[in-house]
Protein backbone atom coordinates (compact mmCIF):
# COMPACT_ATOMS: atom_id res chain seq x y z
CA UNK A 1 0.00 0.00 0.00
CA UNK A 2 1.35 3.42 -0.96
CA UNK A 3 1.96 6.07 1.66
CA UNK A 4 -1.02 8.44 1.78
CA UNK A 5 -0.39 12.04 0.74
CA UNK A 6 -2.47 15.12 1.44
CA UNK A 7 -1.78 18.67 0.26
CA UNK A 8 -3.25 21.39 2.44
CA UNK A 9 -2.73 24.97 3.48
CA UNK A 10 -4.02 27.19 6.23
CA UNK A 11 -3.63 30.78 7.40
CA UNK A 12 -3.84 32.01 11.00
CA UNK A 13 -3.89 35.62 12.18
CA UNK A 14 -3.20 37.21 15.55
CA UNK A 15 -3.46 40.81 16.65
CA UNK A 16 -0.71 41.18 19.24
CA UNK A 17 -0.30 43.98 21.77
CA UNK A 18 3.44 44.17 21.10
CA UNK A 19 5.58 45.96 18.54
CA UNK A 20 6.74 44.01 15.47
CA UNK A 21 10.33 44.18 16.79
CA UNK A 22 9.30 42.36 20.00
CA UNK A 23 7.42 39.70 18.04
CA UNK A 24 10.33 39.23 15.63
CA UNK A 25 12.71 38.88 18.59
CA UNK A 26 10.49 36.13 20.03
CA UNK A 27 11.13 34.11 16.83
CA UNK A 28 14.79 35.03 16.31
CA UNK A 29 16.29 34.77 19.81
CA UNK A 30 16.87 31.20 21.06
CA UNK A 31 16.22 31.86 24.76
CA UNK A 32 13.04 33.82 23.95
CA UNK A 33 11.74 31.19 21.54
CA UNK A 34 12.25 28.39 24.07
CA UNK A 35 9.85 30.17 26.42
CA UNK A 36 6.86 29.88 24.06
CA UNK A 37 7.68 27.33 21.34
CA UNK A 38 7.24 23.72 22.38
CA UNK A 39 4.90 21.10 23.65
CA UNK A 40 2.92 21.02 26.88
CA UNK A 41 4.85 21.30 30.17
CA UNK A 42 4.66 17.54 30.77
CA UNK A 43 6.58 16.77 27.53
CA UNK A 44 10.28 15.93 27.64
CA UNK A 45 12.66 18.23 25.75
CA UNK A 46 15.30 16.59 23.59
CA UNK A 47 17.71 18.18 21.12
CA UNK A 48 17.06 21.86 20.47
CA UNK A 49 18.95 24.40 18.36
CA UNK A 50 18.33 27.66 16.50
CA UNK A 51 20.62 29.23 13.87
CA UNK A 52 18.38 32.13 12.86
CA UNK A 53 19.74 33.44 9.56
CA UNK A 54 19.02 32.80 5.89
CA UNK A 55 20.33 29.30 5.27
CA UNK A 56 20.33 28.60 9.02
CA UNK A 57 18.56 25.69 10.63
CA UNK A 58 16.44 24.87 13.65
CA UNK A 59 15.82 21.54 15.37
CA UNK A 60 13.39 20.75 18.14
CA UNK A 61 12.80 17.25 19.54
CA UNK A 62 10.31 16.32 22.25
CA UNK A 63 7.16 14.49 23.13
CA UNK A 64 5.11 13.03 25.94
CA UNK A 65 7.16 11.02 28.43
CA UNK A 66 6.94 7.36 27.38
CA UNK A 67 5.08 8.30 24.18
CA UNK A 68 5.94 9.31 20.63
CA UNK A 69 8.96 11.44 19.72
CA UNK A 70 8.25 14.53 17.61
CA UNK A 71 11.17 15.97 15.64
CA UNK A 72 11.11 19.26 13.72
CA UNK A 73 13.94 20.22 11.33
CA UNK A 74 13.66 23.69 9.73
CA UNK A 75 15.66 25.72 7.21
CA UNK A 76 15.28 29.51 7.01
CA UNK A 77 15.01 30.82 3.45
CA UNK A 78 14.05 34.50 3.70
CA UNK A 79 14.27 36.84 6.69
CA UNK A 80 13.35 40.52 6.67
CA UNK A 81 13.87 41.92 10.16
CA UNK A 82 10.61 42.86 11.90
CA UNK A 83 8.60 42.04 8.73
CA UNK A 84 8.86 38.48 7.42
CA UNK A 85 10.22 34.99 8.07
CA UNK A 86 10.00 32.24 5.44
CA UNK A 87 11.12 28.73 6.32
CA UNK A 88 10.52 25.14 5.37
CA UNK A 89 10.39 22.30 7.84
CA UNK A 90 9.82 18.60 8.12
CA UNK A 91 8.08 16.86 11.00
CA UNK A 92 8.99 13.32 11.99
CA UNK A 93 7.02 11.13 14.38
CA UNK A 94 9.13 8.35 15.89
CA UNK A 95 11.67 8.90 13.12
CA UNK A 96 9.16 8.62 10.25
CA UNK A 97 8.51 11.71 8.08
CA UNK A 98 4.95 12.90 8.71
CA UNK A 99 5.00 16.16 6.73
CA UNK A 100 7.03 18.79 4.88
CA UNK A 101 5.82 22.39 4.98
CA UNK A 102 6.61 25.87 3.72
CA UNK A 103 5.65 28.55 6.24
CA UNK A 104 5.57 32.32 6.08
CA UNK A 105 5.23 34.58 9.11
CA UNK A 106 4.32 38.16 8.21
CA UNK A 107 4.45 40.98 10.76
CA UNK A 108 2.64 44.24 10.03
CA UNK A 109 2.33 47.25 12.33
CA UNK A 110 -1.19 47.54 13.74
CA UNK A 111 -1.48 50.70 15.82
CA UNK A 112 0.83 50.11 18.79
CA UNK A 113 0.78 46.37 18.10
CA UNK A 114 1.33 43.82 15.37
CA UNK A 115 -0.85 41.90 12.97
CA UNK A 116 0.81 38.49 12.60
CA UNK A 117 -0.23 36.34 9.63
CA UNK A 118 1.11 32.79 9.43
CA UNK A 119 0.51 30.82 6.23
CA UNK A 120 1.51 27.17 5.97
CA UNK A 121 1.46 25.06 2.81
CA UNK A 122 2.08 21.42 3.59
CA UNK A 123 2.40 17.92 2.25
CA UNK A 124 1.24 15.38 4.82
CA UNK A 125 2.19 11.72 4.60
CA UNK A 126 -0.44 10.48 7.04
CA UNK A 127 -4.21 10.49 7.22
CA UNK A 128 -6.02 13.75 6.55
CA UNK A 129 -6.79 14.40 10.24
CA UNK A 130 -3.08 15.24 10.56
CA UNK A 131 -3.87 18.55 8.81
CA UNK A 132 -6.46 19.53 11.42
CA UNK A 133 -4.05 18.56 14.18
CA UNK A 134 -1.25 20.66 12.67
CA UNK A 135 -3.50 23.71 12.40
CA UNK A 136 -4.66 23.23 15.99
CA UNK A 137 -1.08 22.79 17.22
CA UNK A 138 0.12 25.87 15.35
CA UNK A 139 -2.82 27.85 16.74
CA UNK A 140 -1.75 26.78 20.24
CA UNK A 141 1.81 27.92 19.57
CA UNK A 142 0.51 31.33 18.47
CA UNK A 143 -1.52 31.50 21.71
CA UNK A 144 1.70 30.86 23.66
CA UNK A 145 3.55 33.46 21.55
CA UNK A 146 0.82 36.00 22.31
CA UNK A 147 1.09 35.43 26.07
CA UNK A 148 4.89 35.70 25.86
CA UNK A 149 5.09 38.94 23.82
CA UNK A 150 2.28 40.66 25.72
CA UNK A 151 3.75 40.06 29.17
CA UNK A 152 5.49 43.00 30.84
Amino acid sequence: MATPITHASFTLERRLNAAPSRVFHAFSDYSSKKKWFGGPPEWFQGESSLDFREGGTETDVGGPVGGFVSTMHAIYHDIVENERIVYSYEMLLDGQRASVSLSTVELAPDGDGTLLTLTEQGVYFTEEDQVAGRKEGTDGLLDALQVFVEQD
